[in-house]
């Protein structure tokens, strides 16, 4: 007889169906291993091959007088066995169907009696068990279910381990836990009805806290077990052990611990006691296939309901897709202000607004291009101390583009910051201002924006601004940048002293939109060098910042040239020396 390879993955498994459960069917077969089973399974010659004749142990006459006994182990294993066992008991297989009750040895002595039921569900039984001893025989004798409804269900739920650890100390909050059951029975419609009219109970019951404070997720169980006791010892609970575990919830999820057996071998159980029996047990999805009709016809079900979400969907959005006016950007920006970092005084804000250019830029009569964060503490990170704001804010903006020529250069919105402190006494601070242009490109961007303050010479101001809180201030937020109101060549600063501080960083989620990007008429090679220059924005403004500061030096150095002597310049002096 090949050795039996057994099954040793006894974890779970998760599957998905769109049937109905009541059309789950399992078969369950279970199979004491014994001497007995092994010897009746083996050829006849190989048997009379493996037995020992116990003459080989006779002992020689002279050193000792006993009466010799000649026998074979299959009579000592039947004189051991205490008595031939019926077919029955060393094997069963049964076919279970999804919530199918089967009871066990022991539920029918309990349940026959009539003075043991106590709820409506063991009067059920009772009838059941009557109906069944009518009947005068049934199908199952060691293998039997526990279903969603019975008592074993609750208290190995109950019961059941957070931990591998032998001797486990439940926590206060498994012991909270323990008595949430995630079941269909569970809800209760008035409850329902009063979330619906009261969002907050003020005075909630113990049940209703039981059943609302985690997510209900209808949910059934059910557990197949077996029976392993001895021959006639049939009913004791210490026999008792798990086979399968089943729970289906409603969405259509079913999990089952162990797997079914499949291609793979069967799972074995040793029993506790003196004897510690070997049984090997399987578990088959039996449940009969859709015939192609009724799948055909499933299809097309599912199908037209599809469909019908889709147009009620589509209803919802509209057909009419919003568009813009031709050679005209739009620019939607989903922002959030993250943090402040490395500023001097605790509780922050952030008051921020953005500017559009004034000319070919617009915006929607009611928006609102400006806002105020919370005020946040500060917590150490590093050396610096940040305050985290996550505070969210949107807009968008329409650039027009009226002018062909390719030499004009498109201005591009600027954000505004200005970072404040707030004490005790509900006295602010100015920590710092600060600007950025919008990124010209769509996509997400992280923006850092270093910040400064206006700072005068002394420590008078230093003092009045730590015990008064008062400091200087910009009437003109924009004076942080070029202000759309300049019309100069040149906006001068001279004289004014600052102090660098911290920074603010900004979280970007830009979007345009134009029809630009799917046209294909000459409208489309025109709006597309603006929208090349758009994206170069940037670029081109780094650049001309390195060409400035290039033009600056290169003029201080003919200066510094034009102030020397001629004869330390010019390269005859320089041949004569």
């Amino acid at each position: 007889m090949a050795e039996t390879v057994w099954n040793t993955d006894t974890g779970e498994a998760v599957y998905r169906s769109r049937d109905p459960v009541r059309n789950l069917r399992l078969r369950v077969h279970l199979q004491r291993i014994t001497s007995r089973n092994f010897l009746h399974n083996q050829p006849a010659a190989q048997r009379g091959k493996d037995l020992i004749d116990l003459a080989t142990f006779r002992p020689h006459p002279a050193s000792s007088g006993c009466m010799v006994v000649m026998c074979t182990l299959g009579c000592l294993g039947r004189a051991y066995g205490g008595g031939h066992r019926p077919d029955e008991e060393e094997e069963e297989e049964v076919l279970i169907g999804w919530q199918e009750k089967l009871f066990s040895q022991f539920e029918v002595e309990l349940y026959q009696n009539e003075a043991a039921c106590q709820s409506p569900l063991d009067h059920q039984y009772h009838q059941e068990i009557l109906k069944l001893e009518d009947v005068g025989r049934r199908k199952n004798r060691r293998i039997f279910t526990y279903t969603d409804s019975d008592r074993y269900t609750n208290l190995e739920e109950h019961c059941q381990k957070m931990t591998t650890a032998t001797k486990e100390l439940p926590s206060f909050l498994v012991e909270r836990m323990a008595n949430v059951r995630r079941r269909r029975q569970d809800r209760r419609g008035t409850e329902g009805g009063i979330l619906k009219s009261r969002i907050v109970t003020w005075e909630p019951s113990e049940e209703f806290i039981r059943n609302n404070h985690v997510i209900n997720t209808p949910l059934q169980t059910m557990y197949i077990m077996a029976d392993l006791g001895p021959y006639g010892k049939l009913g004791y609970k210490n026999y008792e052990h798990v086979l399968c575990i089943l729970k289906v919830d409603s969405n259509g999820v079913i999990t089952v611990k162990p797997d079914f057996t499949g291609l793979k071998g069967p799972y074995r159980i040793e029993s506790e006691g003196e004897k510690q029996e070997l049984w090997s047990y399987t578990i088959h999805n039996v449940s009969s296939l859709a015939q192609p009709e009724e799948e055909a016809r499933e299809q097309r079900m599912f199908k037209d309901l599809y469909g019908r979400h889709k147009e009620y969907l589509s209803s919802l959005v509209g057909t009419d897709f919003e568009m813009t006016v031709p050679g005209a950007l739009r620019l939607f920006v989903n922002g959030e202000v993250v943090s402040a970092q490395g500023y001097e005084y605790d509780n922050l804000y952030v008051h921020f607004f953005v500017e559009l250019p004034t000319t070919k830029w617009s915006g929607p009569a009611l928006q609102q291009l400006s806002g105020i964060t919370q005020t946040c503490a500060t917590r150490s990170l590093g050396m610096d101390k940040v305050a985290y704001f996550s505070y969210p804010f949107t807009f968008e903006a329409s650039f027009l583009h009226e002018d062909e020529s390719a030499e004009a250069l498109p201005e591009w919105p600027v954000l505004y910051c200005e970072v404040l402190s707030l004490d005790y006494w509900q006295r602010y601070r100015v920590e710092g201002y600060g600007a950025v242009v919008l990124p010209a490109t769509p996509g997400f961007h992280t923006l850092t924006v270093p910040t400064w303050r206006p700072r005068e010479p002394g420590t008078v101001a230093e003092l009045r601004r730590f015990f008064i809180g008062g400091s200087l201030e910009l009437e003109d937020l924009s004076y942080v940048h070029i202000p759309g109101t300049f019309k100069g060549e040149r906006l001068s600063r001279f004289g004014l002293r600052t102090e660098t501080t911290g920074s603010v960083t900004f979280r970007l989620h830009c979007l345009q939109q134009s029809r630009a990007f799917m046209e294909s008429s000459s409208l489309r090679k025109r709006m597309r060098s603006v929208l090349d220059r758009l994206d170069g924005f940037s670029q081109q403004s780094s650049i001309h910042n390195v060409l400035e500061a290039f033009h600056r030096a290169r003029r201080r150095m003919q200066e510094a040239r034009e102030s020397l002597p001629q004869d330390l310049v010019s390269p005859s002096g320089a041949t004569a020396s």
